[in-house]
């Protein structure tokens, strides 16, 4: 196939392209090691881990020493300054992910808080708009000490009439 043909139509199922390893994928396992890194039962690991060196390096026949007690357990020193050489900067790598998660959620909460405010000042206004209004339409209206005045005046002068002393009622045209 030549290069023309694999550039001028679209890879479908069976492309011949290699999935894309995430780029997350790294980031994750640098948290999963600072994480355990920072763990009761990682430090006990290591502590029977050490103990057991030396103590097989101690105690055991010299022809089975793989590290001599002369020189000072060179091995295990070389072995625990390479954890720690790479233990540094995965723990690092995992912090600056953590920084990035904390300002991105920082951002969105500041949004929200942008929201929340836009739309508090909104009911705000609207509140006021609607105490204004009815403000303006009790102005007009009867208030309900006027209207239970006139109620009473009403049933008084109906009361009257059925028993023969008001007036009569004007008929309807």
């Amino acid at each position: 196939m030549a290069a023309d043909e694999s550039l001028s139509a679209p890879l479908g199922r069976g492309g011949r392209r290699a999935p894309q390893q995430s780029s997350d994928r790294f980031g994750r396992f640098t948290e999963w090691i600072a994480r355990a890194m920072g763990t009761p039962t990682f430090l006990a690991i290591l502590t029977l881990f050490c103990a057991a060196w030396l103590a097989w390096n101690t105690f055991m026949p010299a022809a089975v020493r793989f590290d001599e007690i002369s020189n000072g357990f060179t091995a295990l020193t070389l072995v625990l300054s390479l954890q720690a050489s790479y233990a540094a900067p995965l723990i690092l790598l995992a912090q600056n992910r953590q920084d990035d998660r904390d300002r991105v959620q920082i951002e969105q909460d500041r949004q929200r808080a942008e929201r929340n405010l836009a739309d508090t000042e909104y009911l705000a206004r609207e509140v006021v708009a609607l105490r204004m209004a009815l403000q303006e339409a009790t102005d007009e209206l009867v208030t309900r000490d006027v209207l239970r005045h006139e109620l009473s005046a009403m049933l008084a002068e109906l009361n009257a009439r059925d028993a023969g002393t008001g007036p009569e009622p004007e008929p309807a045209a």
